[in-house]
């Protein structure tokens, strides 16, 4: 077994160096054909792999309340800056709806309260980030297999895209200034990058499209460009994996903003930056060409390998 998960490492280790040293500033070997095609191949063999080697139904491992971290790091956005979510926030997200959508039969929506209602799975499992570092912490949630069951599939649904409400590119500016529970103004929302400590911008932006769900219309730049918010995708194999569900405690309470709140996704045999966090709207496609770049999620069309299992 050992030997298999050395492999297993390698594979996702290798794509994950590559994509760190196309992000690092090596563009003449990243924009090598040859080069891409080497890091396809190498995510395509470790999709082969790990479909080769684990059923649908191989969980991941699981742990006693007892291993969970003190402190669960927090990693990407932790306060979307977008005023429609802010205002969810603020009402304690009484007016959230989750939205679902795209190659579904009976598409629907759900308030958080109702979705607290449904059956519900608990696990304690261990979040392994690409930058290396892990922590164990506690969820519970609603199964994703359930909601697409509801929704009905389509015969040719093939993916299911995560919807977030936390903005990555503002595009040119929203003019956002919103007011605070208190009646005070907030910050202004940035032109440019909402989130520059941890976001890349990409090539071809201006074509990409928002798919925010229900705040979309809200946050369209006031120059006509329209923020690329947050999403990131799954097959229907990992879609329909018992583990996989969308969270919305996190140890035992509410989860918290700077975590994900309302709902964010937890797949756990994938790497975190799969975890979508502020998930909006869920939409069932074909494939990726309407989508961003087109490579089934926001750090996917930065370079990162789709498919992250670990």
């Amino acid at each position: 077994m050992s030997r298999i998960l050395s492999r297993r490492a390698l594979l996702t280790g290798a794509s994950a160096a590559a994509a760190a040293a196309m992000l690092g500033g090596c563009d003449r070997l990243g924009n090598a054909a040859w080069f891409q095609r080497t890091l396809k191949s190498g995510e395509d063999a470790n999709l082969f792999v790990q479909r080769l080697l684990l059923t649908d139904r191989t969980l991941a491992p699981e742990y006693a309340e007892s291993d969970i971290s003190p402190w669960f790091k927090l990693n990407g956005t932790e306060d979307p800056p977008d005023k429609a979510y802010k205002a969810l926030a603020r009402g304690k997200f009484a007016k959230y709806h989750l939205e679902v959508d795209g190659l579904v039969e009976a598409p629907f929506r759900l308030s958080l309260a109702e979705l607290r209602k449904l059956p519900a799975r608990t696990q304690v499992t261990r979040h392994d980030c690409v930058e290396g570092w892990s922590a164990i912490g506690k969820w519970t949630g609603v199964p994703l297999a359930d909601l697409l069951t509801r929704a009905k599939l389509k015969p040719e649904a093939r993916y299911v895209v995560f919807h977030c409400a936390d903005t990555m590119d503002q595009g040119e500016d929203d003019g956002a200034a919103d007011t605070a529970q208190d009646g005070g103004p907030d910050e202004a929302v940035p032109a440019g990058n909402a989130n520059p400590a941890m976001t890349k911008q990409s090539g071809g932006g201006e074509s990409r499209k928002s798919s925010g769900g229900q705040q979309a219309s809200e946050d369209t730049a006031a120059g006509g460009g329209s923020p690329v918010r947050y999403y990131e995708s799954i097959d229907l194999v990992d879609a329909f994996h018992p583990q996989t569900i969308l969270a919305y405690d996190m140890n035992g309470t509410a989860l918290p903003v700077s975590n994900g709140a309302p709902l964010r996704l937890r797949v756990e045999r994938n790497l975190g930056y799969k975890q979508a966090k502020y998930v909006m709207r869920i939409e069932v496609v074909e494939g990726f060409a309407h989508i961003g770049e087109g490579k089934g999620g926001y750090w996917e069309d930065q370079g990162y390998a789709w498919y992250a299992g670990i």
